[in-house]
């Protein structure tokens, strides 16, 4: 069994290895006809079910095989042109390549003597995306496994730099359309769901600065304390940026740590015609940031960012078999300090080998197509009497319903856009997200792929169309 370890014996062993499991994904992605095959739960789970784990193949070639029929034949591929649901962008090859070699190499990135070179590669990418976003000397970070970590560790940090020691009495503001792990931090964090206060948001789908400053004013009238304010920078239904410029200045009025939820956003900070929707992002004293959203990179890879470093303390905690109070006199830079993960994998890489190989406007540039693909997507679908569009895109997002025109009850629509998008998902042929909005049933577009283009997506419309028609004759001919 020791011909299986990866060392210096066994080096041409692994290069034959790798290099067969790449030529197959290779494959895949040359000649999938469609981003999902449509293959159904019952239909999948007896092919794995049916893998005796307790009996090893013994060969290499021979899991590549079995892979096949258990994943690689029926993974949906978020490269595709036609996948067009949730945050899953396609990834970039600099990216891979670094994952490749971080996995090979296997280095932790807790401490110093785990890592050497990972460290400084990871802090220098800390203080190059802080910079981008203006938050000053001070500032610092650690890498994430993604958004949900990092707004928990910058709600902790919040609640820390409170002092309180009731913790009834703190209250978290965000928008209605938040990321749910706000509340999930609430209650992880012992503060229960509801310390967190929704604020409503306008017909943009953007936090109203207007109700905050009220909501905020009888936190105080009620001597409960503004622990801190979630502004969204790229809400996950819209795309929406709240205004951040003015949620900064109602938390420097009351105190609040203000944390921007910048997850999917944050590819504006290479935008060469963008940057300026994150104006207000610097006053933040923390960040969330989803290189593994809009900077093309697999997952994971995600970040959170603060103003001053040394809130990051609320996170740090000695061990001494592993980084005993003597390092930081000793100046030794052990990354743990500020992570709530021990273990971590060098994900940082592959951002470096992004930014080496294409740089951050050739990054910036992919995510301005997908933005620009947005707004020519919108013009289709206002243009559409078939469909009804919520809001104007700021980012890439599209979120519409199909609006038959002979059918008034708003709950058969319902039920004809959730056949439409379950019947195309099951056709293989595209794959689109949904959510609600007001109650109501609606589909949505992520366009996170620059290979898409408005002659996909005005086809993938055509499609839900269809399906959403078929429905609704195959009712009328039951009734």
């Amino acid at each position: 069994m020791r011909s299986h370890l990866l060392n210096d014996t066994t080096a041409e062993s692994y290069r034959h290895s790798v290099t067969e499991g790449v030529e197959r994904v290779a494959r895949k992605l040359a000649t999938a006809r469609g981003p999902f095959t449509g293959i159904t739960p019952a239909e999948l789970a007896p092919v794995v079910d049916a893998v005796d784990l307790d009996r090893p193949l013994g060969d290499a070639s021979a899991a590549l095989d079995e892979l096949e029929d258990v994943y690689l034949r029926d993974a949906v591929y978020f490269h595709h042109p036609r996948y067009l649901a949730h945050l899953n962008c396609p990834v970039v090859i600099p990216a891979v390549l670094g994952e490749a070699v971080l996995s090979a190499v296997n280095s932790s990135l807790d401490t110093w003597d785990q890592s050497a070179g990972g460290t400084l590669i990871e802090r220098k990418l800390i203080d190059w995306t802080t910079r981008r976003i203006g938050l000053g000397p001070l500032a610092d970070g650690v890498f994430t496994s993604g958004g949900t970590q990092s707004n928990l560790q910058a709600l902790l940090l919040a609640r820390e730099e409170t002092g309180s020691t009731d913790l009834t009495k703190l209250r978290i503001f965000s928008s209605e359309c938040s990321h749910f792990s706000v509340q999930k931090s609430a209650t992880l964090l012992g503060l229960g769901r509801d310390a967190v206060v929704s604020v409503p948001v306008d017909r943009d789908r953007r936090m109203q600065s207007v109700v905050l400053a009220a909501e905020l004013e009888a936190c105080r009238a009620e001597g409960l304390i503004p622990m801190a304010i979630v502004a969204t920078a790229g809400t996950t239904d819209f795309g929406s940026i709240d205004p951040l410029p003015e949620i900064a200045a109602l938390a420097a009025e009351y105190g609040a740590w203000m944390h921007v939820d910048a997850a999917y956003g944050c590819g504006l900070l290479v935008s060469p015609t963008r940057r300026h929707l994150l104006d207000g992002i610097e006053r933040a004293d923390s960040v969330t940031v989803d290189y593994h959203k809009s900077f093309f990179q697999p997952v994971s890879s995600s970040a959170v960012l603060v103003r001053d470093g040394a809130t990051l303390r609320h996170a740090t905690y000695h061990a001494d078999y592993l980084n005993p109070r003597r390092t930081l006199a000793e100046k030794i830079p052990n990354q743990v300090d500020k992570s709530l993960q021990t273990t971590r994998r060098f994900d940082a890489l592959k951002l470096w080998m992004t930014l080496r190989v294409m740089g951050a406007d050739g990054i910036g540039g992919l995510f301005d197509e997908v933005c620009d693909l947005a707004r020519t997507g919108f013009e289709l679908l206002a243009a559409d009497p078939r469909y009804d569009v919520v809001v104007e895109p700021q980012l890439s997002t599209l979120v519409y319903r199909y609006v038959p025109e002979n059918v008034t009850s708003p709950a058969e629509i319902d039920r004809a856009n959730l056949h439409a998008r379950k019947a195309l998902f099951a056709s293989g042929e595209a794959v689109v997200a949904g959510t609600k909005v007001d109650g109501r049933q609606y589909l949505k577009f992520t366009l996170l792929n620059p290979e898409t283009t408005a002659a996909d997506i005005a086809a993938v419309l055509d499609l839900i169309a269809g399906h959403a028609e078929q429905y609704l004759g195959e009712n009328l001919v039951h009734a």
